[in-house]
């Protein structure tokens, strides 16, 4: 990163100095060379954010479209795995063994993270565990590639991934790093924790305090980073996640929540013959929901904390997958 910075510092990127965004004017046209759809987007920016806008064509002029990104995304989705077989894609002996050499190399940044923000160090760990296996699988696509690809040849959600785009410029300006250099998903997410590049803007944190934040290679920003995040969405020290139930009667199915939204309370889902295994408050809504388990059908009720890990990503099976690894990294770490 400190390369990219001091690239930044020698060309002065985005302040008039033609030609330090790579190459230079005259250079090669590249897969976006004389495309409508980007000389509109070089003016928006141009007009609305100060970028100069021969640069940002510069910049464009070496953005390849990638076929693989669209065959990806285009692909049609593999069936919705059962819980129990998504879970032991997550919960793995080398996942738990990882996690708990993760945590104790960065103890210090993952205790001060939940002493600022109140999330604990295991659900912070377990958050990259499952997202890169703690930076092992962070992406080989540029970003600037994945983003312009999506956004300008991919109609169903160009819209999304233009303004991706757009936030990924804007922070590359803001930490003055090469927007060509960085890193990350087909999708254009980023770092050991895979911010997209709004989420970066809106929740990263320069947490080791150099004046810049790295979430790509450096484990305390990102670890900063999750935390502010799930703070920001809601997440409460101290409560629990989810609470296993039992249920009876032939009105349990009606308590399952439609979505992810806790739409129902405790006391509306005992009277439709659900029982949770702990003590909790009737007035407190909860996220109803039935699992596929080795042996047969479990049902949970997610709590305020458990909607936090779903703001991450929108499954179900994904915040129980980050919870249960939390769970067996404090068994394996041996914390309590």
């Amino acid at each position: 990163m400190q390369v990219m910075r001091d690239w930044a510092a020698r060309c002065a990127p985005w302040m008039g100095l033609l030609g330090c965004l790579g190459a230079a004017p005259g250079a090669l046209a590249g897969d976006y060379e004389g495309s409508p759809q980007v000389a509109e987007f070089v003016g928006e920016m141009t007009r609305d954010y100060g970028f100069a806008g021969e640069q940002l064509m510069d910049v464009f002029r070496q953005v390849e479209r990638k076929q693989s990104i669209l065959d990806a995304i285009s692909r049609p989705a593999e069936r919705v795995k059962p819980w129990k077989e998504y879970r032991p894609m997550f919960l793995t002996e080398a996942r738990v063994a990882r996690g708990v050499d993760f945590w104790r190399q960065h103890e210090a940044a993952l205790a001060r993270a939940e002493q600022e923000y109140g999330v604990p160090a295991q659900v912070i760990v377990a958050i990259i565990g499952v997202e890169t296996f703690f930076g092992r699988n962070t992406g080989n696509y540029r970003v600037i590639d994945a983003l312009s690809t999506l956004g300008f040849d991919y109609p169903p959600r160009a819209e999304f991934f233009r303004k991706e785009l757009r936030e990924f410029l804007l922070l590359a300006r803001e930490e003055q790093l090469d927007p060509l250099s960085l890193k990350g998903s087909y999708a254009g997410a980023m770092g050991l924790p895979q911010f997209m590049p709004s989420s970066f803007r809106a929740y990263a944190v320069d947490f080791d305090g150099t004046g810049h934040i790295n979430i790509w290679t450096n484990a305390d920003d990102a670890i900063g980073s999750v935390a502010s995040y799930f703070k920001r969405h809601g997440w409460v020290a101290g409560e629990p996640v989810v609470s296993r139930a039992d249920v009876r009667g032939d009105q349990v199915d009606q308590g399952l929540s439609p979505a992810l939204e806790p739409v129902k309370t405790v006391g509306e889902l005992r009277a439709l013959g659900w029982s949770s295994h702990d003590a909790l408050r009737d007035d407190m809504p909860v996220t109803a929901f039935r699992l596929e388990g080795d042996n047969g059908p479990e049902y949970w009720m997610g709590l305020k904390n458990f909607y936090a890990i779903t703001r991450y990503n929108r499954s179900v099976m994904y915040a129980m997958a980050v919870h249960q690894l939390s769970e067996l990294l404090v068994q394996a770490r041996g914390v309590k």
